[in-house]
């Protein structure tokens, strides 16, 4: 396990904790465009659940490699519907953000691949 592995896996993990905590305690930078996307607000819990599991399995994953292969690819998808929703919605100037959140894990599974 590389030291590259280990520093962007936890990077990965506390953007995507922050991002499910940014959603849990209704940051209005978070959720004002989740309304203007049409996201329904009965989903924003589930949809910070799942970012939250997915930062806990990451960190899992340092220990247990098989969860954190599940949670990188779980998170990203979760990235990869939200770009999808973003531009559903006509907001490409907010594509960038999604991206940003899914580049660490990204990192994370093609670094835990080639360890």
């Amino acid at each position: 396990m590389s030291t590259a592995y280990v520093v962007v896996t936890v990077l990965g993990a506390v953007m995507a904790g922050f991002s499910a905590g940014s959603v849990f305690f209704r940051a209005p930078w978070v959720v004002q465009p989740l309304a203007e996307y049409g996201v329904p607000r009965s989903w924003w819990n589930p949809l910070g659940a799942a970012k939250a599991a997915g930062s806990v399995g990451l960190l899992v994953g340092l220990a247990v490699p098989a969860v954190g292969i599940a949670a990188g690819i779980g998170l990203v998808l979760y990235f990869t519907g939200a770009v999808i929703t973003v531009l559903r919605a006509r907001s490409t100037s907010h594509v960038p953000f999604p991206l940003v959140y899914m580049a660490p894990v990204a990192a994370s599974l093609v670094l835990g691949a080639v360890a």
